[in-house]
């Protein structure tokens, strides 16, 4: 291990900054886009023509982002050097039509997104945040980060044997959180109360996209604060991580002997099959584009691709204390004990053994250990962007992240060096 890590307990103190700031995927891609910006990166627009030259340049498409940085005398087929994560979180979003409620309390409707642990959401202040679409064609986010919403769990004494039998939540009647009192539900009011929250004029939202949050601020736990509780940390962290990796490899300028890139995409929670997700067409035209800005050919993107790495960065499980019998009995990866491999012999994973060797190097040049997760054969294994990349683009890939507990609950536990670690290994990586 030849250099010490260059990030530290300062890191995890923006990551808690970024997590707060980013209650959606679009908050979150415009706070990385923001960081970016101060590193010298630009916007660049789909529907614009694209140059060659060199620097940091970035594409936004709701949810998602791709950004590289292009040293100077770069070649059309130097390969990339791809740092994916996914912004999305598992939540509750609000439907179509939100407006409800029964019995003298006015609700919001919503939807399930994705696989949370829906008693995480029980009896916790909730905000609301998103984007809102104008009738001008326009988009604002907005955010309503204070207690607004909640989900009420029904008394013990009116399920006497909830602590035996378990609790069981049917996803449609007992998900909806109270906003409320009144009688008289009206169409429109949810949408109302948002269009004066943002200083909007009444009437000018026709579209929405909108999500509930919790609002209790991430912070640091235990008896020496060596650990953190937050929300979104899958997959936040590598975002966080991510950003801040690519604007540390863009400082080496000229010296990169690949182009670093961000890849961070939408809906990977329900399947990534969108266009901002990774199993759409983003990444792949960004790298094309990319390839022939700089003068290239087919021939040119294909030897860029050839070369090409990504490490799939998105959280893991460390070992849990109170079900250690549900991990592999020779893999117990723990917090705070560097980033982790993720092995899948089935491709639930993309990490082979020329992958490992790849990562192993990273770690190794930015002094950082790291542990290997697989999954116990007898519980069904998770999946991730990685094994989309590598069949949709042809890319060697390799699957990593950050062990935590309490995934996809409404607020998860990682170990506080653990974000910075990933950071420091992602950014040995970025600069080849």
């Amino acid at each position: 291990m030849s250099e010490p890590p260059r990030f530290d307990r300062g890191h995890t103190n923006d990551l808690m900054s970024f997590l707060a700031a980013s209650p959606t995927p679009y908050h979150a891609v415009a706070n990385a886009a923001e960081r970016l910006e101060k590193a010298g990166f630009r916007q660049v627009a789909e529907t614009d023509a694209w140059d060659g030259t060199a620097g940091g340049k970035y594409v936004l498409r709701g949810g998602a982002i791709v950004a590289w940085y292009v040293p100077e005398g770069a070649e059309a087929h130097t390969p990339f050097r791809i740092v994916g994560a996914h912004t999305d979180s598992p939540n509750l979003r609000v439907k179509p039509r939100p407006d409800s409620g029964a019995h003298g309390w006015r609700q919001v409707a919503v939807e399930i997104y994705g696989g949370p642990l829906l008693n995480s959401w029980l009896d916790r202040d909730l905000g609301l945040a998103g984007r809102l679409s104008l009738r001008d064609g326009t988009t604002r986010l907005v955010d309503v980060d204070r207690p607004l919403l909640r989900v009420p769990q029904l008394a013990i004494h009116l399920d006497r044997a909830v602590n035996s039998d378990g609790l069981k939540l049917d996803k449609q009647r007992h998900m909806q959180p109270v906003w409320g009192l009144g009688e008289d539900v009206r169409d429109g009011d949810l949408i109302a109360f948002l269009e004066e929250t943002a200083g909007l004029d009444e009437g000018s939202v026709t579209g929405w996209d909108l999500m509930v949050h919790p609002v209790e601020p991430p912070a640091y736990l235990g008896r020496d604060s060596e650990l953190v509780a937050g929300p979104r940390m899958d997959n936040l962290l590598s975002v966080h991580a991510g950003t801040a990796a690519l604007a540390a490899a863009a400082g080496r300028g000229p010296e990169l002997p690949y182009i670093p890139v961000l890849a961070a995409f939408d809906h990977e929670e329900n399947g990534s099959q969108s266009d901002t997700g990774a199993d759409g067409p983003l990444l792949g035209s960004v790298l094309e584009r990319s390839v022939f800005a700089r003068g290239g050919s087919l021939e040119d993107r294909a030897r860029a691709l050839a070369g090409t790495v990504c490490l799939s960065s998105d959280t893991g499980h460390a070992v849990h204390p109170n079900y250690a019998e549900r991990h592999d009995p020779t893999h117990h990866p723990r917090v705070d004990g560097g980033p982790i491999l993720k092995v899948n012999v089935n491709n639930r994973y993309a990490t082979d053994g020329s992958g490992r060797a790849v990562f192993a190097a990273a770690c190794e040049k930015a002094g950082v250990p790291f542990q290997t997760f697989v999954s116990n054969n007898a519980m069904p294994c998770g999946t991730t962007i990685g094994p989309i990349t590598a069949a949709r683009h042809g890319i060697r890939t390799v699957d990593i992240g950050v062990a935590i507990l309490s995934m996809h609950s409404a607020r998860e536990l990682c170990g506080a060096k653990d974000p910075f670690l990933l950071a420091n290994a992602l950014t040995a990586f970025l600069e080849g």
